[in-house]
């Protein structure tokens, strides 16, 4: 029988060890509070959290997915990666895991410290919550499944969200769907179910470099109604919540032993040579 272990494994140490009596000490630790804004229903915002922060997501009064991405605050074609994320980590996140950055980077952006929707598992049709299975909802495809235009898809509100920090639709990239709940049905289709948050949820993360950071308040709101499909034609805004974002700085005298994580090592060239300049000089 093939094995199902993990494809990709570092040695005890390596790189993909996690410093788990670090990052509980921040997360318990104290901490200055920085930035507090809510995101409202059907919307999307962007925001700054420097390295040795630490960012909170909140279901501020009842349960509601946010779909996020990650930016390198000052080289923005260092983003989330959530495909190798998937595979480096899992595709349901939680609490020790990281998101990790595209190449030729390839480190983490941020290590997940707290997440109040841990102890949901796996539920009985194989649903977790915090997935980077799917990818945000948006409307070209509401457009090629329903005929309709909408502007309030998640990618929509992430396009809207950015552009006062200079990105455009092209910069914004696959997501982590906060707070929502999915899997793959027997067929290997992916599926949504309604969102377990309760008021007062969150989730929480570590900054490991400087980030920009965006989310969209998903207008499917806590997807207890069908987007696309039967039942679709009833409209879930009243299932729609807030999400609030609370940025802090962590205790200076914890991270003494900590630093922000170097990009990839290699730099091999991928087996190329510098071509030669006229007259054969390299």
């Amino acid at each position: 029988m093939a094995s199902t272990a993990a494809a990709y494994q570092s040695d005890e140490g390596g790189p993909l060890d996690v410093d788990r009596a670090f990052y509980d000490r921040v997360a318990a630790g104290p901490r200055e509070p920085v930035e507090r804004f809510t995101v409202p229903i059907r919307s999307g915002r962007a925001w700054e959290v420097p390295a040795g922060h630490l960012c909170r997501l909140v279901t501020v009064d009842g349960p509601q997915v946010a779909d996020l991405n990650v930016w390198n605050r000052h080289d923005p074609r260092e983003r989330l990666w959530a495909s190798r994320t998937r595979q480096l980590q899992r595709a349901h996140v939680s609490v020790y895991d990281r998101l990790w950055s595209t190449l030729p980077f390839l480190r983490p952006l941020l290590t997940v410290t707290a997440d109040t929707l841990a102890s949901y598992g796996r539920d009985a049709e194989g649903g977790r919550v915090h997935d980077l299975l799917g990818t945000r909802c948006d409307p070209y495809v509401n457009r090629m499944l329903t005929g309709e235009d909408f502007d309030f898809h998640c990618h929509s509100n992430l396009v809207r969200a950015v552009l006062p920090y200079g990105l455009t639709e092209f910069d914004v990239h696959d997501v982590l769907n906060v707070f929502q709940c999915t899997g793959l049905n027997e067929d290997d289709q992916y599926f949504m179910k309604d969102c377990p948050a309760r008021p007062g949820d969150h989730f929480e993360f570590f900054a490991e470099i400087d980030l920009l950071c965006a989310i969209s308040t998903c207008p499917g709101g806590d997807l207890s109604v069908p987007m696309w499909g039967p039942g679709s034609d009833v409209d879930p805004v009243e299932f729609c919540h807030p999400v609030g974002v609370e940025v802090h700085r962590a205790d200076p005298a914890l991270l003494t032993d900590w630093a922000p994580p170097e990009p990839a090592a290699y730099r091999g060239m991928h087996g190329m040579a510098f071509p030669l300049a006229p007259g054969g000089r390299s």
